[in-house]
């Protein structure tokens, strides 16, 4: 029965269209001739402020009260609502990724970057961990599919995420939340924020915030024996406006976090061979429905951030300059249990890891905006960041040897396993990321209808790293290279890689390159509510090394830069009143020197690498829907085809070459979106909410592998999911209580699933959304 429900939403979701999830977050027009209401939808897109359907981009524009609505905590939350965009769940939140149509960059190196942006507030956030803070007292998020580095720079070649949160209000308000849910692990979320004039000309909110989850997973070892895949977060911002004159504006916006999150513990299936099965010593593995781990470390990330920008807009005649200076700091610690057993066992070694990282951006950005309406409207600017990120890492292993035959666990140090060892090392490595670029567009408004499209951005990056390790070797049977590292050679002919130097020795090298990249286009108005479009852009993402733990010499070659031609048309159609608007967009784009995680060779070993991966290409088509017939009735939606694919792959001598045509890792074919939202007028002291979202996505590849079998031992089934919810809202919303249920039908699923497990087994990531839960939040504004 359950099968057959999950079907029809499915199809009723690809039917009815997309879930973009379009809502008004700014101005709303009264359509008084329908007796209606229509969405005016704002975003900077552009770096201005314009309607949505002005724009000529693909944009998803999610409110942050439709975000609060789904419980949504982060961007991970967020793909639910954004059929392209996609999320690539790790161990931990350092090595977690995004994908918009099809496309983003999944690394362990410190000195690569991410492919899709994220922007908050108009700074760059220059690390993929940054990403995934808390979402609290959000307007909305801008999500920009395609290459956007005319205007948004190096690592926005696959397109950006653009935060924009709420500003102060000029009345004296605010909100007070509250939230639990329960039945997949308990959770608590209190919220909260005030609006503070002080004056006619400065005003200030300041928002806070604090959650805790137990987690959806069991660690049964013994000594942890609880819940594990739960957070503790909380943290503060601060935004102060000031119109210092009729034209100077000055934003000053500061903001800290902290969380401690024991995610993510990955559940241990079996290998092909059954072997991967002896790692969970008694665990019956149902697949992607398996809730119990038994790993006697807690997979954990600890994490402090905070960050401060002022943003400066002058007038100057009919032009606008903007100044947003920025400095942020990042404080991450992983500690992971990289065996994901509950000891050490002959044949299968304890491997434990501790790696603190600390890193601090710098960026200035300077803009010249003139008014839109000229037939010559520009937007110029210059920008530059330095991000400096430093990690000591430490691996601790407890080895004993031979494993028995046949095999079986046998616990290190008892009969059976002699020889116990105690290997470790500690690599203390970095990366220094500068950027600078000038860049400019300009819009030619030909007539009142035709316009074109110029834009160019030149760009100097340098990359600078660099590496030490130090191992220590006790015990017998240790290998005399362990974890030694590479290092400046002082002999000929042993490019790092002399067994003679001592360990510890630094390795540093560095990159510079420069670019041109840029977009040209046309958009006309075929008619005042419809408007078509066409462009080509050129994407770039600076060259980037594969600087980790356990650097060999064979990695210390420069990945070079990415780059992107993407062609992209669009129609966007506001009808009847702007009560209903349809969005479409076809696309194609082609990358080359795509960097991505690829099977390597090392000492004639496969392993996996950072490294240029090869040509790759995504086309397909997407459409965006948000249809509001009544005043209190708004249906929103989404649905998009994406089809990325391998094209040319290259791989070392001797390594097996992934074909052409193969899928993508976490890029489904199809995945749609629905929303239907209804308010119900009672007249009485409270209105009736009522609210359906769904979610469905075809399969998708999670590992991206030459070996087809490998290929589809880490696929991801198809799956859909349901939220609903029912709430009171009390007069001019003074007050709200909604009461939700989350995958209403318990869909089960695997956000993630790799190989290289104990025995050769598989490591299944199971997201908290793959259970069935329930939640209760009120919300008090006054």
């Amino acid at each position: 029965m359950r099968t057959v429900l999950l079907g029809s939403v499915a199809a009723f979701v690809m039917l009815a269209g997309p879930a973009a999830a379009q809502t008004a977050d700014t101005a709303v027009d009264v359509a008084t001739d329908a007796g209606t209401e229509s969405a005016e939808i704002i975003v900077t897109a552009q770096k201005r402020s314009e309607r949505l359907q002005d724009v000529p981009v693909a944009v998803s524009v999610v409110s942050g009260d439709r975000l609060a609505a789904q419980g949504a905590v982060n961007l991970e939350g967020a793909q639910y609502l954004v059929p392209s965009l996609n999320f690539r769940k790790s161990g931990t939140t350092i090595n977690q990724s995004l994908y918009l149509r099809g496309v983003g960059t999944a690394t362990f190196s410190i000195a690569g970057e991410p492919s899709v942006s994220t922007v908050l507030d108009g700074v760059v956030l220059s690390r993929a961990g940054e990403a995934f803070s808390d979402l609290v007292d959000i307007e909305r998020i801008e999500v920009l599919r395609g290459p956007q580095g005319t205007l948004f720079g190096k690592n926005s070649s696959a397109g950006v995420v653009n935060i924009v949160s709420k500003m102060p209000g000029e009345d004296f308000g605010g909100f007070v939340e509250g939230g639990f849910f329960f039945d997949n692990g308990n959770e608590y979320r209190v919220r909260g924020g005030v609006d503070v004039p002080m004056g006619d000309r400065l005003r200030a909110r300041v928002t806070g915030f604090y959650g805790e989850y137990d987690g959806n997973i069991f660690n049964d070892a013994p000594g942890v024996n609880r819940r594990v895949n739960g957070y503790q977060r909380y943290g503060v911002r601060g935004i102060l406006l000031a119109d210092v004159s009729d034209t100077v504006q000055l934003k000053l916006i500061g903001d800290w976090r902290k969380a401690n999150d024991d995610c993510c513990a990955e559940v241990i299936g079996t290998a092909p061979t059954g072997v991967g099965s002896l790692a969970l010593a008694g665990i019956g593995f149902q697949g992607d429905e398996t809730r119990v781990i038994r790993q006697n470390l807690i997979t954990r990330t600890e994490e402090e951030s905070w960050g401060i920008s002022l943003q400066a807009d002058i007038e100057l005649g009919d032009n606008t300059v903007t100044s947003i200076t920025a400095y942020r700091d990042y404080k991450n610690r992983e500690i992971r249990d990289g065996d994901w057993t509950a000891g050490a066992y002959a044949g299968l070694n304890q491997l434990h890891d501790d790696g603190p990282q600390t890193g601090t951006t710098f960026s200035q950005e300077l803009r010249l905006t003139s008014p839109a309406d000229q037939f010559f409207a520009y937007v110029l600017g210059a920008f530059y960041s330095k991000a400096d990120s430093e990690r000591t890492f430490t691996r601790n292993v407890v080895v004993c040897n031979p494993a028995p035959t046949p095999l079986a666990l046998v616990t290190c140090g008892s009969p059976g396993a002699p020889a116990t060892t105690f290997p470790s090392a500690t690599a203390t490595f970095g990366s220094e990321l500068t950027n600078v670029a000038v860049f400019g567009q300009s819009t030619l408004n030909f007539s009142d209808r035709l316009r074109g499209i110029f834009g160019l951005r030149y760009t100097v990056d340098q990359n600078s790293v660099f590496h030490s390790r130090r191992t220590a070797l006790t015990g017998p049977g240790i290998q005399p290279n362990f974890d030694q590292g590479v290092f400046f050679s002082a002999r000929q002919g042993l490019i790092n890689g002399d067994p003679a130097r001592s360990n510890g020795q630094p390795y540093a090298t560095q990159t510079t390159q420069d670019n041109l990249s840029g977009k040209v286009g046309a958009q006309f108005d075929v008619t005042d509510d419809v408007m078509a479009y066409g462009t080509y852009a050129r994407g770039y993402k600076g060259p980037a090394y594969n600087v980790f733990f356990n650097l060999t010499a064979s990695g210390t070659n420069v990945i070079e830069a990415e780059t992107v031609d993407s062609f992209e048309l669009g129609l966007k159609n506001s009808l009847f009143g702007n009560t209903l608007v349809v969005n479409v967009a076809a696309y194609y784009a082609k990358y080359k020197n795509f960097q991505a995680n690829n099977p390597d060779l090392v000492a004639g070993v496969v392993v996996t690498r950072f490294t240029n991966a090869g040509d790759v290409s995504t086309r397909g088509a997407e459409l965006d829907l948000n249809w509001r017939p009544l005043a209190d009735l708004n249906i929103s939606g989404g649905v998009a085809y994406t089809d990325a694919k391998v094209d040319e792959f290259l791989a070392p001598p001797g390594a097996a070459v992934i074909p052409a045509g193969t899928q993508l890792g976490y890029a489904p074919k199809w995945k749609g979106s629905l929303g239907v939202d209804y308010r119900i007028r009672t007249g009485g002291f409270a209105d009736v909410t009522l609210g359906v979202q769904g979610s469905t996505q075809s399969s998708q590849f999670s590992l991206f592998d030459p070996s087809p079998v490998i290929r589809e031992q880490g696929r991801i089934a198809a799956y859909s999911l349901v939220d609903a919810q029912i709430g009171l809202v009390g007069e001019d919303d003074r007050y709200k209580l909604t009461f939700v249920v989350k995958n209403l039908f318990d869909q089960s699923f695997a956000a993630a699933i790799t190989n290289g497990g104990p025995g050769g087994s598989l490591r299944y990531l199971i997201p908290r959304e793959a259970d069935r839960y329930f939640g209760i939040t009120g919300r008090v504004n006054f």
